[in-house]
């Protein structure tokens, strides 16, 4: 299988990113890619040539300075003081894998031909994706409006020689990156400036990286849902598939299938009970984890097709001889998206909780707080606080950002998607989701070795087993926050079959 990535037209799929990331895939612009964008540009050019009339981005100012004509010979500088104006930036530095996701989206736009680029600028930023260097940029900036401003602009400085890379493990100034490598600063033409600003690649990265996350952690949510079951004693029939073909909604019906497959075989599951149901949080797993992939299902829809268009401003249409000013740049489809991929999260750890809850209270034969000698040991009483003081943090987090707007720009720029927002607060409730599945692992894990000499399905098992490599049996009290940062290792290393995940 080739290592190399053809950037092309045909539709980039999640799972497409997903392969290129893992497994360290170089990228390369197909032969059709290339012409397109040289013809867009020769277009451009000539269009400039003909004519003198001001078009928006391209011979004049912009947001609200767009009627300030700009003469040919400054063409350049407008473009080059677009970027380093721009480039406004605060807050942490975003993670370097979503910046490396922001420079293969915004090279998968660039490649329709509709943006007026160089093919010398593209061929850059594809450099600087093999080569692992990666432009530092900041999370506060962004309105999710007029595109991804801020940080596309830090994203685009060192092209020019300016801004900060990360770099082999270093921080290195776009002048000095130049030399490293012997390149000489990208010559910005008419319009470049603009479609290397305008887009959505900030939004559209953080929700990429989170979809991949959220998909997996979805799984695991079942996963451990699963063990907490066994643990607790519950009961298989809520997951009966009769009950949830009368109500057959595709995730409801999906979760049900996996906690039978993963429950299939227990010795604990078939023992007879001696209560009658079991608490919402336990036999209502596959109506609310199932709502939550039917949430994902349309953020992957959305995002799918923000991924694959143009999202930059004005848009040239070269074959209708058409250069159009619009608002593809404006990210309400991804704020929307984003809010709602927060609150189906922050519900999967909310009713993770619940489940910690129920395991800790000394029921069903059950330790008090799962650990032998209570009282003289606390022993799981605590890690359902932290998991509760997540939860509460997360439903804070899950308050929409899209519902919020502001004017910029003189009043030009009036409604805004604060999207940006949207996605910096996603990518910490999902974090935190995955924190809470630990908490619930580390005492469902605890709570089944309870009912020991019994087993559960030979899938759990062997899944406990590779768990107990790194959390132990907890016999009396120690310093939990060890067992909990280990159980986050073991699920951030967990490496799960992308047809499990995406099926």
């Amino acid at each position: 299988m080739s290592n190399i990535h053809f950037i092309s037209n045909q539709v980039l799929e999640l799972t497409t990113i997903n392969e290129i990331i893992t497994q360290g895939k170089t990228l390369k612009l197909s032969p059709e890619s290339k012409t397109r964008i040289q013809n867009c540009r020769s277009y451009l050019d000539n269009k400039l040539k003909e004519e003198e009339k001001p078009i928006y981005g391209i011979n004049t100012g912009f947001g609200s300075l767009y009627n300030v004509k700009i003469s040919k010979d400054n063409l350049t500088k407008l473009q080059e003081n677009l970027v380093m104006s721009h480039a406004c930036g605060t807050g942490e530095e975003v993670p370097q894998e979503i910046v490396k996701l922001m420079l293969l989206l915004k090279i998968q736009s660039l490649n329709y031909g509709h943006s007026g680029s160089q093919l010398a600028t593209v061929e850059r930023l594809i450099a600087f994706f093999n080569h692992d260097i990666l432009p530092v940029i900041y999370t506060q900036g962004s309105l999710g409006a007029s595109g991804d401003l801020a940080p596309l602009a830090h994203l685009s400085l060192p092209l020019i020689g300016k801004g900060k890379v990360n770099y082999k493990g270093n921080i290195v100034t776009g002048e000095d990156l130049l030399k490293e490598f012997n390149w000489e600063p990208i010559q910005l033409q008419s319009k470049e400036g603009l479609a290397l600003l305008n887009g959505t690649q900030f939004m559209s990265a953080y929700g990429v990286y989170l979809l991949l996350k959220s998909y997996k952690l979805s799984y695991l949510a079942d996963l451990i849902g699963s063990v907490s079951i066994d643990a607790f004693d519950g009961r298989i029939e809520p997951f009966n598939e009769l009950i949830h073909l009368v109500r057959p909604h595709n995730g409801q019906l999906k979760t049900a299938e996996r906690i039978r497959t993963f429950l299939n075989g227990s010795e604990v599951i078939v023992q007879e009970k001696q209560h009658v149901q079991d608490p919402y949080s336990f036999r209502c797993i596959p109506q609310v984890h199932g709502a939550t992939k039917d949430t994902l299902a349309f953020v992957l829809k959305t995002f799918k097709t923000e991924i694959n268009a143009v999202t930059d401003n004005p848009n040239i249409f070269s074959e209708e001889d058409e250069i159009i000013s619009g608002g593809n740049f404006h990210g309400q489809p991804l704020a929307l998206a984003l809010d709602y991929l927060k609150i189906a999260m922050a519900e999967l750890g909310n009713i993770s909780e619940r489940r910690v809850f129920q395991l800790v209270s000394g029921l069903r034969g059950l330790p008090a707080f799962l650990v032998n000698n209570p009282g003289l040991n606390s022993g799981f009483m605590i890690p359902q606080y932290t998991a509760a003081s997540i939860v509460s943090a997360n439903k804070q987090l899950a308050s929409p950002a899209s519902v919020d707007s502001i004017v910029s720009s003189n009043g030009q720029e009036d409604h805004v998607s604060m999207g940006a927002n949207a996605a910096t607060q996603a990518f910490t409730l999902v974090n935190n989701v995955e924190r809470i599945l630990a908490i619930e692992l580390m005492n469902a894990s605890q709570a089944l070795a309870f009912r020991s000499p019994l087993k559960s399905s030979d899938f759990i098992e062997a899944f406990l087993q590779a768990y107990r490599t790194e959390v132990p049996f907890i016999e009396e009290d120690e310093v939990l926050h060890d067992d909990i940062a280990a159980s986050i290792h073991f699920i951030q290393n967990l490496i799960i079959d992308e047809n499990d995940l995406f099926s």
